[in-house]
């Protein structure tokens, strides 16, 4: 197991940013893709984003393209999802997720982001 620690979470007004951070425990280039999901109250999680790290191929949801944006940090381990012109319907605990080469899926606990009026 590999732990994933997500960051970056918190309260912001409806046209703001945020920027969400996931800190692998080891070398990113265990894992064929990591990507970004999202839950919110009532609903099913669902994929937000997601990046090759063979690559960096990149794909996205298309209630989010044009507002955010995923990317890798490959010397810190780390995926970033940046969250600009953020709406009400963004709200909701963001997880991050990754899979290795043994088609493994590591979740990390999830960070609470809210977007208000």
């Amino acid at each position: 197991q590999v732990l994933l620690v997500e960051s970056g979470g918190g309260l912001v007004q409806t046209g703001g940013s945020l920027t969400l951070s996931c800190a692998a425990s080891k070398t990113i280039f265990t894992f064929n893709t990591m990507g970004w999901y999202r839950q919110a109250p009532g609903r099913e999680r669902e994929l937000v984003a997601s990046i090759t790290i063979d690559g960096g191929s990149t794909n996205y949801a298309d209630s989010v393209k044009g507002r955010f944006t995923i990317s890798k940090d490959d010397h810190k381990n780390t995926v970033y999802l940046q969250m600009n012109n953020m709406k009400p319907e963004d709200t909701a605990v963001y997880y991050c997720r990754a899979l290795d080469y043994t088609y493994r899926v590591n979740w990390g606990q999830g960070t609470q982001v809210t977007v208000s009026s």
